[in-house]
């Protein structure tokens, strides 16, 4: 499986993650690096902590696939609040969740490349998917297809949610892009 867009993905969310963060440092959003939130979004580090919990289950359903043993993949605890708040602490904020995401990509992108098989890519995963409590999927996915999805959808679409907290008259444009 070509990882490129996988690590392209990782990059943009990175990238936008750290505009952000070094927009509030500059003091232009707010306090603690989480810039203006519009009411029932979340701010930018439980963006990123929501984030590396995916990761999380990613690299969980990989690496029991790899193993030979049942994986499942199932969202919702990334979507739990106390959850979200607990990793951010545990993490230590924004700059431990963007080095938390940047080691989880690599390892990503290293077992979801060259490691796995296709018959391994091929394996159908009992997978719920769930946001902004409607559910997306309910049925087996394959392993491919949640890879790719993380890097098509998942991915891009927080990048855009971090960049829509930055301040009118930044280029988020521009930054935008960057995901394409």
């Amino acid at each position: 499986m070509d990882t490129a867009p996988l690590r392209g993905a990782y990059r943009a969310l990175l990238d936008a993650a750290a505009t952000v963060a070094d927009s509030a440092d500059s003091g232009d959003t707010g306090s603690g690096g989480t810039g203006p939130t519009p009411p029932g979004e979340w701010n930018a580090d439980q963006i990123l902590a929501h984030v590396a919990l995916i990761n999380a289950t990613t690299l969980t359903a990989v690496s029991a696939i790899t193993a030979g043993v049942n994986a499942t993949y199932d969202n919702r605890m990334a979507l739990d609040t106390w959850t979200i708040e607990r990793l951010i602490t545990l993490a230590g904020g924004n700059a431990g969740l963007r080095d938390r995401i940047r080691l989880q990509a690599d390892a990503l992108c290293a077992l979801g490349g060259p490691m796995l098989s296709d018959a391994e890519l091929d394996t159908p995963v009992p997978t719920r998917l769930l946001s902004h409590d409607a559910v997306l999927v309910d049925q087996p996915l394959p392993l491919r297809d949640l890879l790719t999805g993380l890097a098509e959808t998942e991915l891009p679409g927080h990048t855009r949610q971090l960049l829509a907290l930055l301040p009118n008259g930044r280029p988020v444009a521009d930054l935008a892009e960057a995901d394409a």
